[in-house]
């Protein structure tokens, strides 16, 4: 894939790792090398889930600000789109989708976080949108990803003070999913992700579709996006499979191939 970015699948599950030691900072470079790893990640038949990693230490401390520091505006008017970009892509994997985070989830790293399904956090990990400190504001997703999250209120606070959060405090807020201590937080985002494996991929895929999509518009639109994508689904093989084995088995006992 990159110096900087790998992907490895291991029993339906796939792994996108981030390797820019030693904060794992995501300068340009680590941005392009992140979507097309969502890219592929999201087209392989071989996974159903995707696992975001930092590593044991850290998962990203946030964006270069070296590479960012000497940047005018109009530098940042045309590295902005690829800046929300990469988010975008990554949020846009048709697959369910955990980030497992060690250490710092920060500006950027938080951001990438917010881009996923799921996030499962060691106990010890910190994150935030410190990027009022710097006289700016997230530009990755954060004000708005967050907001869905975790409300106006709580966004606002996190954001207008740029402070840390802990584990534990994200936890409460609804930032993350589950907490667990930091030598298990990789295979706790794969226990996540497992009940996923060898299940109804394109059902999978629509049902994050409706979500992801009527959660950005009003009522009525949502109902007809989930209209549409579930009278799709009378057009798969797994539609069949599923609705014989509840017929003649009852329900749970459907072998899916995925199509």
């Amino acid at each position: 894939m990159s110096d900087v970015v790998s992907v490895e699948v291991d029993g339906g599950i796939a792994t996108i790792l981030l390797d820019r030691p030693p904060m794992n900072a995501l300068n340009a470079e680590v941005q392009e090398a992140l979507a097309a790893a969502a890219v592929e990640v999201g087209e392989r038949r071989d996974v159903s889930g995707v696992v975001l990693y930092g590593g044991e230490k850290v998962f990203a401390a946030g964006a270069d600000i070296k590479e960012m520091q000497h940047m005018s505006y109009t530098d940042m008017v045309e590295h902005s789109g690829s800046l929300q970009a990469f988010t975008r892509t990554l949020s846009r994997i048709p697959k369910p989708t955990v980030a497992a985070i060690t250490g710092y989830a920060l500006g950027g790293g938080c951001e990438v976080a917010l881009a996923c399904d799921f996030r499962v956090a060691a106990s010890n990990a910190k994150l935030g949108q410190p990027e009022i400190l710097l006289g700016i504001i997230p530009g990755a997703g954060g004000t708005q990803r967050l907001t869905r999250l975790v409300g106006p209120a709580k966004a606002k606070d996190l954001i207008f003070s740029g402070r840390f959060v802990s584990a534990d405090e994200a936890l409460a807020i609804g930032l993350v999913d589950e907490v667990v201590e930091a030598t298990d937080v990789y295979d706790a985002a794969r226990r996540r992700l497992a009940p996923y494996v060898g299940g109804p991929a394109q059902a999978i895929r629509a049902a994050k579709e409706a979500i992801d999509r009527g959660a950005e518009v009003d009522l009525d639109t949502g109902l007809e996006i989930e209209r549409m994508l579930f009278a799709g689904l009378f057009a798969t093989r797994d539609r069949e499979t599923g609705m014989r084995s509840f017929v003649e088995n009852g329900p749970g006992k459907a072998k899916f191939e995925g199509a």
